[in-house]
């Protein structure tokens, strides 16, 4: 089974509306996923940009978000920790929530992933996209993933 996550203003591969970009309002796109897997005990998702110029770059982290939650909606706070209890990790950038594409130039792609979880991460705020995905190693039950681009 894949999880299949989806955004209602960007299709697969296509366009990011530059609103959710560096060079606008710089808010989270809103995403919606299908069903994810009974054991689940919490989601993550990150966004990243493998073809960032020093390498893969992190856009956003958010964990243990709960295993009953189908969507998010457009511009998540950039709160340490969600009225959820989700929290967030920290971004390339050195800020904690999301922080869209911003390409020095050209088109590049960006990867937001979805991970259904068996545990709940014993992470705190500010985790880095490096230890997030070190610690979900052994613990994904499913993940997802949607790519959209941007260009500068």
């Amino acid at each position: 089974m894949v999880i299949k996550i989806k955004s209602s203003v960007f299709d697969e591969g296509q366009p990011i509306p530059t609103k959710y970009t560096c060079s606008g309002i710089d808010v989270s796109p809103p995403l919606e996923w299908n069903s994810l897997p009974d054991e689940t005990l919490s989601i993550a998702i990150i966004c990243e940009d493998p073809d960032a110029p020093g390498g893969t770059w992190s856009h956003w982290v958010i964990f243990n978000l709960p295993a009953d939650t189908i969507s998010l909606s457009e511009h998540v706070m950039s709160r340490e920790i969600m009225d959820n209890n989700a929290i967030q990790g920290l971004n390339d950038f050195g800020k904690v929530g999301y922080g869209g594409p911003c390409p020095p130039s050209g088109t590049h792609r960006y990867y937001y992933k979805i991970y259904a979880l068996d545990v709940k991460l014993d992470l705190p705020p500010r985790t880095t996209r490096e230890t997030f995905l070190e610690s979900i190693n052994e613990h994904i039950l499913d993940q997802g993933q949607i790519m959209g681009t941007y260009t500068r």
